[in-house]
């Protein structure tokens, strides 16, 4: 089922695309909406990369990557 003209357009004025692009008629530039706070230039590209895919963990999954985090510290002594 599509959604209506009225569905659509709102759609694309919310996404700030144009129709042609959300239809696949023109390729698409940088899309606003999808664009990533900018990261701090200092950090790794590993630690950034570890970042993204953390914020789009659950709750209990969290607790688990901190849980094993924690193990990789280094132990004094």
């Amino acid at each position: 089922m599509l959604p209506s003209i009225q569905t659509f357009r709102r759609l694309c004025v919310v996404l700030s695309i144009s129709a042609d692009e959300a239809l696949g008629l023109k390729p698409s530039q940088d899309v606003k909406w999808a664009a990533e706070p900018p990261s701090d230039a200092g950090e790794p590209a590993e630690l950034r990369r570890l970042m993204r895919r953390a914020r789009q963990l659950d709750r209990s999954a969290i607790r688990l990557l901190s849980v094993l985090a924690s193990n990789f510290r280094p132990r004094g002594g």
